[in-house]
């Protein structure tokens, strides 16, 4: 940015401050003012930084605050205002713009920054500028805690602040490209303030006990003091002569030179000894070229090795999510009198101070008094202190704070935590990633320093060594770190340099594992296991019932009260109403509900609410006495209410709160993680195995590509770790690798392959077995191309049929398939795979042959055989239905729909018909609520035209009363069974085509029968043969609902085994909410259903009574003029008008069994009730039906057709 594009204010400004005349600089008077303008002007820049911009382009701080600074330290106001100034602007350009910018234009300006703040580094390496800080920082520390004032102590974290923000710069690599040894930006800044004496300073800082609070700081210092140097190397300076401190470089210019010289002979020995004028074309064989041809080679032979079909290509680009991550900046080796320095800062700071800071750094990190990942140079001091005490005549005492089970907690819960935040936050996994690695050296450190105390020739030393490793080695935490390191390594996060630290770290940790388990017979490690269980949602509780004897004493209590209640003594309640007039249910069908309510009135001491409750009750609901006789006195209530008492009603399971829609869709469930801590006997080999996977050996394969720039210890430890792999497991075939076999071909053929001799016997090792193998296994070669398990490695070496017998650990749990199976499979297969309305895998494992197979086999198995493309073409039923969302469309649609047949009998179904996204009913009844399309449920109900029969002359009708509907939703208490029936009704009807099995349900009705409920079956016997005769003489099936109408038949029908019956002949359950009862199917023919009569027909053994003869009358043969007793025959939800008998009152099973094996062969009375005759004709099914029965079959009709 050029000067005259400043802007006029700040160029005004900037002028104001002063001018600087040869050596000296003469202020204005305005000077302080205008140093606080400026402060001014930064704290309102955009997000450009355009005021640090311009003031960087005019080097305000190299020509004015830095000569203002120098000359005038004495005036302490302005002082202050220069270094406030200084600091803000030079703090690192990442905490301007917050991060790295992405767009091409706010990184053009965060470079510009950079460039700034490199020329204000270079700026600062004065030793005048650091002489006037040190001694202001000095002056400032002389002063006692009561006369240092609050400017004082914020003078002090400015000037630590500046000399951080100098520090920080990175260097400029277009403008430094010196060779080692020469004076960097950097070096000069260091030899600036250890001349200045600032480095005296900041060991004080450390040290003093009364200037705790800037430990940070000074760590932070110290960390970008060091930050290009290396610890072996500082460690090693100095001691020995100049040709054994150079002894690194002259190996690796040796190395190249061995190199370059094998490189040349190699050549030489290509080259003809006679030169040609031509280049000559030749024809490789076997090698084919973009047609059917050979390739026609057109250079010289020397160059055949060289030939590859990608040349002359563009190399293919690299999308930048798969781009390798990049290595951090290498590590520049510095002025030999720096070094010295800062070796000389090492000693005595690992003497005075190191334990001290550390202690107090990381009680701030604990408290969290730092400031986020603060803890970063923590681990950066921990893992470079250590590793120059150890290389600098070790002595643990020096760094006793940071060894310990302790520090190792501390590491490993901070790399644990970076581990996960880099597999969670993915667009900063680089980031951690860094950290990831500062962890990781500081562990390597730990561990190297543990390894060096066993050498120690004090005994306590190694006594301490030997306590720490026996916790490590413990705990399962530290062991499975190494593993879960290896298995994410993703190399486009984490640079090449994390995966060598991790393989040296992992390879030290398994060799002081095993040297630690060689003395110890029995090593005892610490275990643990997490079992994950899926939980549904916990259900209300539901209070036990009270036992008998806790009723009588409740009753006992009740007694006195309840007599008082019937003499008048205590009054009662006016308010109570027996039914809820604003239920959907509709007034009859609350009946069962008000016993209920009674009877929680007396259990709970509430006897004026229960008496009042059932003589409402009885006003309302007088037929069948339910609630006593109209004239009932007080003895019939006191006993009525002792019956309702004791009376083991029928409870509705607790209503849970309903959730929300996606979350009812996706039925999620819980999981619930337990944790086990066990204690078992350690074994390495089995340790060992651990690491026999793909990405382990993945993992060194990709270091061991650039063995040429690796150094002789990281080739030795990836070496090291192969070699136990395949040898001490047995297992050379998981090395079988295709990439593995061309590095070792690089190998084997690079002129330097002396210097890697570890390698090339490796890489001979594993070649000679993989041919050895390769003569018995011709797939051998084929396996090349793919990473092997350890069941893989078993099954080439022992054979491909080994683990067929559960020997394996992939195959142990799953049976295999023989071929008949897979035959049986097929066929099953194409067999319902044009079945609509039904899950295909649910059909085929109903009717396998084989049992235990599970749904996710068979789709397996399906896709293996190519019957199917993925395992999505066989998607699972869910419960309800899958769309949750309704479009604008879909709304448009239901509300054309509802206008179309709002004025039909059956609004709901008809909209289901025709919708065209399927749902269920409940989710279209509340999508009409909330449309406003409806105002209450009811409006959706099936309307159902009823035809009153006035009584025939002469005929006598038997006034039987009603008994009460019980609801069966309620009834059944076993909470699996009601979560199965629902499953079932939510997944369809059965379907209509469905017809049984001869035979169906023989063995079930045999043992209903020793059960005592022969009475049902033979009522279930005769509707069944009934309903054949009436489709076998009309020609027309209709679905027929069975209606019990004795407490016997209703107790049956609820039962989860009679049932189970039913399903098994046949008969379809209540397919929606609007209906209660089971239905014979219309697709049962005559034949069929007597043959499912017979087959639950009982046989009793011999000597047994005979069956007494079928009645000639059955219940559906009634005149048309007789009249329905009340609320007898009607469906609550689905109300057809089906013929009812005529019931009979409650008596013992065996009068009513030998009564009659129908039900309306009973009497309300000891006197028989007159029925209508029967003549044999009728009887015979061969006369046509009486013209009463012909209206209730066509009404039927009329239903039915109305319902479909």
């Amino acid at each position: 940015m050029d000067w005259y594009m400043m802007n006029c204010e700040l160029l005004a400004t900037c002028s104001a401050l002063g001018y600087l005349e040869g050596d000296v600089y003469h202020r204005e008077p305005d000077c302080l003012e205008s140093v606080k303008d400026l402060i001014r002007y930064l704290r309102h820049e955009d997000e450009t930084r355009d005021v640090r911009q311009q003031l960087g382009a005019a080097q305000i701080l190299q020509n004015d605050l830095l000569p203002i600074l120098v000359q005038y330290p004495q005036d302490k106001v302005l002082f202050d205002a220069v270094i406030r100034l200084m600091v803000n602007l030079t703090q690192p350009a990442l905490l301007c713009f917050g991060k790295v910018p992405t767009d091409a234009t706010s990184r053009h300006h965060f470079l510009q920054v950079l460039s700034y703040l490199q020329a204000y580094k270079e700026a600062f390496a004065s030793e005048k500028v650091f002489v006037v800080l040190s001694e202001k920082l000095y002056n400032l520390l002389q002063l006692d805690w009561e006369q240092r004032q609050e400017e004082d102590t914020l003078l002090i974290e400015r000037i630590l602040l500046l000399v951080r923000n100098i520090l920080h710069v990175p260097p400029d690599p277009a403008e430094e490209q010196g060779v080692d040894g020469d004076a960097s930006v950097h070096d000069r800044v260091l030899w600036a303030l250890h001349i200045s004496g600032m480095d005296d300073l900041l060991k004080f800082l450390a040290s003093a006990q009364v200037e705790q609070q800037w430990a940070l700081h000074v760590l932070e210092i110290i960390s970008l003091m060091f930050r290009d140097q290396s610890p072996e190397e500082l460690a090693a300076l100095g001691q020995g002569t100049a040709g054994a401190e150079h002894g690194e470089d002259t190996r690796e210019l040796e190395t190249l030179r061995q190199r370059e010289l094998a490189e040349k002979r190699a050549r030489a020995l290509q080259r003809p000894s006679r030169h040609s004028r031509f280049g000559g074309s030749y024809i490789l064989q076997g090698l084919k070229s973009i047609g059917d041809r050979d390739v026609v080679f057109h250079k010289g032979l020397h160059n055949l090795k060289s030939y590859t079909h990608d040349l002359g290509k563009e190399p293919r680009r690299v999308p930048r999510h798969r781009q390798v991550a990049p290595e951090s900046e290498p590590s520049r080796r510095s002025a030999r009198n720096v070094r010295l320095f800062l070796r000389h800062f090492c000693q005595d700071f690992l003497e005075g101070c190191y334990n001290r800071l550390m202690l107090l750094v990381k009680d701030q990190l604990v408290r969290e008094k730092a400031q986020e990942h603060d803890e970063t140079y923590y681990l950066w001091a921990t893992a470079f202190f250590m590793a120059f005490n150890r290389r600098h005549g070790f002595r643990p005492e020096l760094v006793s704070e940071t060894v310990g089970v302790r520090a190792f907690h501390f590491i490993e819960q901070n790399l644990t935590t970076y581990y996960e935040m880099a597999l969670i936050d993915k667009k900063e996994a680089t980031t951690w990633a860094r950290r990831m690695h500062l962890a990781l050296k500081a562990y390597q450190e730990l561990l190297r320093t543990v390894q060096e105390m066993d050498q120690s020739p004090e005994q306590a030393v190694r006594d301490s060594s030997q306590v720490i490793k026996s916790n490590i080695f413990y705990l399962m935490e530290y062991r499975e770190l190494f593993l879960a390191l290896f298995r994410k390594f993703d190399e486009t996060k984490q640079p090449r340099s994390f995966l060598r630290d991790l393989v040296e770290t992992a390879h030290l940790f398994l060799r002081m594992l095993e040297r630690f388990c060689r003395g110890r017979a029995n090593l005892v490690v610490q275990s643990k296991r997490v079992r994950r269980k899926k939980k549904k949602p916990r259900a209300p509780a539901v209070p036990a019932p009270p036992s008998a004897t806790e009723l009588e004493q409740l009753w006992e209590g009740l007694a006195p009260q309840l007599q008082a209640c019937l003499e008048g003594e205590v009054p009662l309640p006016e308010d109570v109403v027996p039914f809820d007039a604003a239920s959907e249910t509709p007034v009859e069908e609350q009946r069962a509900e008000a016993l209920l309510r009674i009877q929680e009135c007396l259990r709970d001491s509430r006897v004026p609410q229960a008496l009042r409750l059932l003589r409402s009750a009885r006003e309302v609901w007088p037929e069948g006495d339910v609630f006593g006789a109209a004239d009932a006195g007080r003895p019939e209530e006191t006993q009525l209410l002792r019956e309702i008492l004791v009376a083991p009603l029928p409870r509705h399971a607790p209503v849970e709160p309903e959730e929300p829609e996606e979350e009812e869709e996706e039925d999620e469930e819980e999981e619930e993680q337990t944790v086990q801590v066990s204690e078992k006997e350690f074994n390495f080999l089995d340790y060992l195995k651990r690491f026999a996977c793909a990405p382990v050996v993945r993992a060194l394969v990709l270091l061991l590509r650039g063995y040429a720039r690796n150094s002789p210890r990281t080739n030795h430890c990836a070496a090291r770790l192969l070699h136990r792999l395949a040898r001490d497991l047995h297992m050379e075939p998981l090395l079988f690798q295709l990439s593995l076999f061309a590095l070792f071909h690089r190998l084997l053929s690079d002129p330097a392959a002396a210097a890697h001799q570890e390698l090339v016997a490796l890489a001979k090792f594993i070649l000679g077995k993989f041919f050895a193998l390769a003569a018995t296994n011709k797939k051998a070669f084929v396996e090349l191309l793919f990473w092997k398990s350890p069941a893989a490695v078993f099954e080439m070496t022992k054979g491909y049929s080994s683990l067929q017998e559960g020997e394996g650990t992939t195959r142990s749990r799953v049976p295999s398939w023989t071929p008949q199976e897979e035959q049986e499979l097929r066929e099953l297969y194409w067999k319902y795979k044009e079945v609509e309305g039904g899950d295909i895998i649910t059909a085929i494992l109903a009717h396998l042959p084989t049992p235990g197979r599970t749904r996710r086999q068979v789709v397996k198995q399906l896709v293996r055989m190519g019957l199917a493309s993925s395992a999505k073409d066989f998607p699972r039923e869910r419960k309800g239905t899958r769309i949750v969302l309704w479009t604008q469309e879909q709304e448009e649609e239901l509300t054309r729909l509802f206008e179309e047949f709002q004025g039909s009998d059956d609004v709901l179904g008809n909209i289901m018909k025709h919708l065209t996204a399927r749902r269920s009913r409940a989710r279209v009844v509340e999508k009409l609520l909330g449309l406003g399309l409806v105002a209450e449920r009811k409006e959706l109900y099936k309307k159902r035209r009823r035809k009153s029969h006035g009584p025939d002359p002469g005929q006598v009708t038997t006034g039987v009363p009603a008994m009460p509907a019980q609801d069966s939703s309620g009834e059944d208490e076993d909470s699996e069974e009601e979560e199965e029936d629902e499953d079932e009704a939510e997944e369809g009807p059965m379907e209509e085509h469905w017809v049984p099995e001869e035979g169906a349900g023989q063995d079930m009705a045999q043992r209903l029968h020793q059960e005592g409920l022969a009475g049902p079956l033979r009522w279930l016997e005769n509707c069944l043969r009934r309903v054949a005769g009436d489709r076998e003489e009309d020609g027309v099936s209709h679905p027929v609902p069975l209606v019990p109408l004795t407490e016997e038949n209703e107790d049956a029908m609820e039962d989860r085994r009679f049932q189970t019956l039913l399903r098994q002949l046949g008969l379809r359950p209540p397919a929606s909410e609007q209906e209660s009862f089971w239905r014979i199917p219309a697709a049962l023919t005559p034949q069929q259903l007597r043959r499912v009569a017979a087959s639950i027909a009982h046989h009793g053994p011999p000597g047994s009574p005979p069956d007494l003869p079928e009645p000639p009358r059955c219940p559906q043969d009634l005149a048309p003029a007789e009249p329905l007793p009340a609320g007898l025959g009607s469906d609550s939800e689905s109300e057809e008008p089906v013929p009812v008998p005529s019931p009979v009152q409650p008596r013992t099973k065996r009068r009513r069994e030998l009564a009659s094996e129908d039900e309306d062969g009973g009497s309300s009375g000891t006197e028989p009730a007159p029925t209508a005759p029967c003549s044999e004709e009728d009887e015979e099914d061969e006369d046509p039906q009486p013209r009463g029965r012909r209206k209730r079959i066509r009404c039927l009709e009329e239903e039915e057709e109305e319902e479909s």
